[in-house]
């Protein structure tokens, strides 16, 4: 009877859920079916309702995403395997009655009942083995979330990017087609060659794939993010009104990272857990190598003229054949395989998280570059052809060039950001928890707008370079 237990279907997921909040500040649940989640529902149609932010979509996966969902329900297995480990095996009942043939004959009957005799004893060991595995199969599932959560922050910023790029790519267009018409205009006036109005409409031309190649994957990047989100219907017409943040001035210690990576990975603490549950299974196979199935229970018998006799049973099983050797060798093979998983995850951790901060700290460089360098002067080799082109010393197509190449400067400083902060969450899913914050990042500033297009020169005269 001290055996018994029950299922209790929350039981796992308030750890699950404690562990996820710990690490992102944001809460996650179980759909069970129940009048709760039609709260949930209402919930993610309000964190819907307005501009989304990554901490909304996070939360609205966490919630929401159905494989995530699925990984839950492993919590119920592993606990029903808890349970059952902790259950005594059911007494056997056997009984027979023989009925006289002849009018002479009385009636014998026979009745006995059993119990393993073993259970009693490895209980404890077996209970403590299926709650080690409850609690690795915890940890795994509490890291899945993670996972996720690091893939809805990358794919967040790879939107936020895309918007800024197809707005990029929009201006360009918008310059493109103004130059094209200008150009048609002048070799109407004959005042350009018909190379240079073939150039201003290749160009338009060329803009307008680039546009629609940009606007191709921004709608990919939102499904992706639909995906993750587990949204249909109306639900994916959300609006993203964010920026990019800019880069921090400054990163965490390496050092620091990789021993947070080995403290707190999940991933990394479930193997510890199995490494440990393995060898106490094996541990348990050692002991009882010798005592094979021993029941013993309580028998009675009556014969047909004699008394009623009632008494002990003993049966025992007598390992001469199988010692569990093979068990053993089994759960020996699994040990050293759960104790290299440990080895590879603590090595494969170390390593990356050292190559994510040396992309991290890269791409900061590298937005810092653009930010403070590149795009100051691009905008001054703008600023400097548009008065060369005020004063007749340069050609329209030297002014559109420096335009173009100061939106390519924007669209890489976009590109770098956005790498920085994609890195920046896998490294988060790395160390296993959110990285530690300096000030909190102002909005990158947006490219500015593109600068009027000079007037159109008088198409009676022709426009020399000096």
């Amino acid at each position: 009877m001290g055996g018994c237990a029950s299922v209790r279907k929350e039981r796992g997921h308030s750890e699950v859920a404690a562990l996820v909040e710990e690490r992102t500040g944001l809460k996650t649940r179980w759909n069970q079916g129940t009048p709760e989640d039609a709260q949930v529902q209402q919930h993610l149609d309000a964190l819907l309702a307005g501009a989304l932010t990554s901490d909304r979509a996070v939360e609205v996966a966490l919630l929401n995403n159905p494989a995530l969902q699925g990984t839950y329900e492993e919590l119920g297995v592993s606990q029903a395997d808890m349970v059952q480990a902790g259950l005594l095996t059911n007494p056997s009942f056997s009984g027979s009655v023989g009925f006289p043939l002849s009018s002479d004959g009385n009636t014998e009957s026979e009745f006995s009942i059993t119990q393993s005799f073993v259970d009693l004893f490895t209980l404890p060991l077996r209970k403590r083995v299926a709650k080690e595995q409850f609690i690795a199969d915890t940890l795994r599932v509490a890291h899945e979330a993670l996972v996720t959560t690091a893939e809805v922050r990358q794919t967040f910023t790879e939107v936020q990017a895309r918007q800024q790029l197809v707005a990029l790519r929009r201006e360009v267009l918008l310059a493109a087609d103004a130059a094209a018409d200008l150009a048609a205009r002048q070799r109407t006036a004959g005042n350009v060659t018909v190379l240079a109005l073939a150039t201003e409409q290749a160009a338009l031309e060329q803009a307008r794939l680039e546009l629609a190649q940009d606007e191709l994957a921004l709608f990919e990047a939102r499904e992706h993010l639909n995906r993750l989100m587990g949204l249909f219907g109306p639900r994916v017409q959300w609006t993203l009104t964010e920026k990019l943040p800019e880069v921090p001035a400054s990163e965490t210690s390496l050092e620091r990272l990789e021993t947070l990576a080995i403290r707190q990975r999940l991933d990394i603490d479930a193997a510890r857990k199995q490494a440990s549950l393995l060898w106490n299974a094996l541990e348990l196979a050692r002991s009882t190598r010798f005592f094979g199935r021993v029941e013993v229970g309580v028998h009675t018998h009556r014969d047909a003229n004699g008394p009623r006799l009632l008494g002990p049973t003993l049966s025992l099983e007598l390992p001469i054949f199988d010692q569990r050797q093979a068990l053993i060798a089994r759960l020996e093979a699994q040990y050293r395989q759960g104790e290299n998983r440990l080895t590879e995850l603590s090595v494969n951790a170390r390593s990356e998280v050292r190559a994510a901060m040396a992309r991290l700290v890269t791409l900061r460089n590298m937005a810092e570059r653009y930010h403070k360098v590149v795009l100051p002067l691009r905008a001054t080799i703008v600023d400097e052809s548009q008065r060369q082109y005020n004063a007749m010393q340069i050609g329209l197509p030297v002014l559109l060039i420096a335009r173009r190449e100061q939106v390519e400067a924007w669209r890489a400083y976009l590109e770098a950001v956005r790498d920085y902060w994609s890195t920046r969450a896998d490294l988060e899913r790395l160390v296993g928890g959110r990285l530690p914050k300096a000030a909190a990042p102002p909005a990158a500033t947006p490219p500015p707008t593109t600068p009027p297009l000079p007037p159109s020169p008088e198409p009676t005269h022709e426009h020399h370079a000096h």
